[in-house]
């Protein structure tokens, strides 16, 4: 008996939004796939194409859908029957509307896995102007909402707003046109003051520190912070170090774990009383090219634990 469900990756957008491109990362990606085999399911022909090579190479077959109406439960049955998928990859029309997909009947064990919403910056405005609904119904529903092909004008950040009105969950990302990717946030748009000589970070707001300094640590080189949290320790930390956080609980109570920074100061580590900590932070570069955020403590203060017990991770 199978003891693992199908994983589906939907894929939606319009025409030359940048779908077969994202479907070829996925198929191409053993963490999706699990060297499996692959059913394509793809519901428009863009100009990127499915090659032959590639589609037997990750064992992949690829069916091509003309009509909304040959999206169905018996079709999908069949399909299951004659190819026997362990992943399904659907590149979705989405003129056809998202509406049909939520009343389709899949096949045993067939589950919705990821909702990927992609656009082309070229012509976004103009959709979201035009065909507003089609735009954005699927942005409602998806987990992640990819900007493709952004100039270097692109309003990134009256975008990001606008989407992240529509759904507060979902990971938002434009890709430059030289193929960089980035998240769209400026400074602007974080909830505390960046231009504060000290910023003041709300227990609330802690999540959004630490997710943002992960992405952006940068932003945060030679700003001084002032933070409640506590100090942790760490083996292998040198005298003077500790590890500055907070308790965050990323999906379960078995799956609980600080998430902060490196702090040099001389707070003793104790991982349980909780004080306000002013500290500068400093860009550090490790020897892969990576850089990370490291805070240098200015001075401490008791504090009262924070309301919540654990961290929450607000998406901005």
């Amino acid at each position: 008996m199978r003891n693992q469900f199908i994983p589906i990756y939907l894929l939606t957008g319009f025409l030359e939004s940048g779908k077969t491109t994202m479907a070829l990362t996925v198929l191409e990606n053993d963490r999706f796939t699990n060297g499996g085999r692959v059913l394509v399911l793809c519901c428009e022909e863009g100009e990127t194409e499915y090659e032959p090579e590639t589609l037997e190479k990750y064992h992949a077959t690829l069916v091509n859908l003309e009509s909304k109406e040959e999206l169905n439960g018996d079709y999908l049955a069949k399909l299951n029957r004659q190819y026997k998928p362990e992943c399904v990859i659907m590149e979705y029309n989405s003129m056809w509307g998202i509406d049909p997909l939520g009343s389709l009947r899949l096949p045993l064990y067939w589950d919705w896995a990821q909702i990927v919403t992609l656009a082309d910056a070229t012509t976004f405005e103009n959709y979201m102007t035009n065909m507003r609904m089609l735009m954005t119904d699927p942005m409602k529903e998806a987990d992640m909402i990819m900007i493709n092909r952004c100039p270097p004008d692109f309003n990134k950040s009256g975008w990001r707003k606008q989407i992240r009105a529509m759904n507060s969950g979902a990971t938002i990302l434009f890709e430059n046109l030289d193929g960089t990717v980035d998240d769209g946030v400026r400074d602007e748009d974080l909830p505390y003051d960046m231009k504060a000589d000290v910023i003041e970070i709300t227990d609330e707001q802690f999540g959004t520190l630490y997710l943002d300094t992960m992405d952006h640590p940068d932003r945060y080189d030679g700003k001084t912070l002032r933070i409640v949290g506590q100090a942790h320790p760490r083996r292998g930390f040198p005298k003077g170090y500790y590890y500055f956080g907070r308790n965050a609980m990323t999906c379960c109570s078995n799956d609980i774990a600080a998430c902060g920074w490196v702090c040099k100061g001389n707070r003793r580590p104790d991982g349980k009383t909780f004080f306000t900590l002013t500290a500068r932070g400093e860009l550090m570069h490790a020897p892969d090219g990576q850089t990370a955020l490291m805070l240098h403590e200015l001075r401490t203060e008791g504090a009262r634990a924070p309301k919540e017990e654990y961290v929450s991770f607000v998406n901005l």
